[in-house]
């Protein structure tokens, strides 16, 4: 059965057993992560239209002192919502695994954060998107690195997008509990149009000044991956500011989270 999903929190608030601040361990500096939680999004939903009232609810109910007026701050938008919203999110019975999907699947060490290739659904996936040379080189690669005491070189191997994958896991709330999906696609693109879409929302003038632009992020338990950006900070840099991961993965239901740099 399907996690039920967390009841309501407000935006500026740390989702449970979370902290909103973390000082980063690439550049030094405090970041306050505000959690943003959403409904469902499906292949139907117009992101920009859905990511526009979300960010002009969060600075409408913002308390005064929650952040400084000009601390640059950046959106981060989950790779899972923008995938989905692309239509590149499927049920898993849609999904026809080939006999390979099944052999290679076995061969993938499966985490208590996500089960990433290690499924029949989501290697097939895998395949459709990279080509069935290129994951078995990868599985080897993989394979030789167990042998070598080395793990997740399958994943170092076969790339950012193909990690990015996601495959069912049941602590997620309907549909991910039942859902595998790809990565999404042209991620700068997006990053680029919902920074455009924010400096014409209806948010405060001095929101809009210290605004430092998007990035669309896969972030779990145990890894972090700025997919696309649009904004000058490093992929590093935005990547650490996520190191505990605190916008969960399981019943939160905050694929979002405004991230102001505080120090």
């Amino acid at each position: 059965a399907p996690t039920a999903p967390a009841p309501a929190k407000p935006d500026h608030e740390p989702n449970p057993g979370k902290e909103l601040d973390l000082v980063s361990a690439e550049d030094g500096r405090r970041y306050r992560r505000f959690p943003v939680q959403t409904g469902l999004v499906d292949r139907d939903t117009d992101l920009q239209a859905y990511l526009r009232g979300e960010i002009e609810d969060f600075f409408r109910d913002l308390p005064a002192d929650a952040m400084p007026q000009d601390a640059p701050w950046h959106f981060s938008v989950s790779e899972k919502i923008v995938a989905i919203t692309q239509g590149r999110s499927y049920y898993t019975w849609e999904v026809r695994p080939s006999v390979a999907a099944r052999v290679l699947s076995r061969l993938v060490t499966r985490t208590p954060a996500g089960i990433g290739l290690g499924d029949p659904t989501t290697m097939q996936l895998a395949i459709q998107e990279a080509g069935l040379p290129r994951i078995v080189l990868s599985a080897a690669a993989g394979a030789a690195g167990k042998v070598a005491g080395k793990r997740g070189v399958f994943y170092n191997v076969v790339g950012g997008n193909v990690r990015a994958i996601d495959g069912p896991t049941s602590y997620s709330t309907f549909p991910a509990n039942v859902s595998a999906k790809l990565p999404p696609a042209e991620p700068d693109r997006v990053a680029a149009e919902v920074s455009a879409m924010i400096r014409a929302a209806d948010i405060p003038a001095w929101a809009k000044a210290s605004f430092a632009g998007t990035v669309v992020m896969d972030a779990n338990d145990i890894g972090r991956n700025a997919l696309g950006k649009d904004t000058a900070a490093s992929a590093a840099v935005l990547e650490a500011a996520f190191a505990d991961n605190p916008l969960g993965q399981g019943r939160e239901r905050t694929p979002l989270a405004v991230v102001v740099r505080m120090e």
